[in-house]
């Protein structure tokens, strides 16, 4: 469990600074430069990704709370928005992105939620619930800063978001899920 927390930490912590301490960022940035901050942000990233999968096996895997089999479809139904609204975050903007505003955050938030609902291990609770505390944070962080909205682009540009969504979505619930996360869902 030592090994996945301390991903945990790790992933969350890079990413905290470069979302939370945004002065400090600035600075060093301006110490090393845009790329080399970028690469070691990157790394260190990588690193606690490395560390969360290393350590998921022996993690705490005792349940918490079980849920009902029905909630495996609402999960179904909220996981193919979240991948909708990835693809939205890095096609050319469009509507979905105007509307939602920062549409990564949006995807992340659902896909942890989704996720909380059908997994109740301990492991699941702390990588899941992390993620949807970061992403609830984030998003109010963005807030504050008033970045601004994307401009509400043509409608292809949601259709194209749509369709690759669902794409990817199809692809990850027949197909890869199985090895991402070892369950098989379709």
């Amino acid at each position: 469990m030592t090994i996945f927390i301390l991903g945990l930490a790790l992933f969350f912590g890079v990413h905290g600074f470069g979302a939370f301490a945004r002065s400090a960022r600035q600075r060093v940035i301006g110490r090393i430069g845009a790329l080399p901050y970028k690469g070691l942000y990157s790394l260190f990233a990588l690193a606690g990704f490395a560390l969360i999968i290393m350590g998921w096996r022996d993690a705490d895997a005792t349940a918490l709370y079980v849920t009902p089999l029905y909630l495996r479809h609402v999960t179904y139904i909220l996981m193919l928005i979240a991948m909708i609204l990835i693809v939205a975050a890095y096609t050319p903007s469009g509507r979905i992105a105007h509307w939602v505003k920062h549409p990564m955050l949006a995807a992340v938030r659902i896909w942890a939620f989704a996720h909380l609902l059908v997994n109740g291990e301990v492991r699941s609770v702390l990588l899941f619930g992390a993620f949807l505390a970061f992403a609830v944070a984030d998003r109010i962080a963005v807030k504050r800063r008033n970045e601004p909205t994307p401009a509400a682009g043509p409608w292809p540009h949601d259709a194209l978001a749509i369709v690759a969504g669902a794409g990817v979505y199809a692809l990850i619930f027949f197909y890869l899920h199985r090895y991402i996360a070892g369950v098989d869902l379709g």
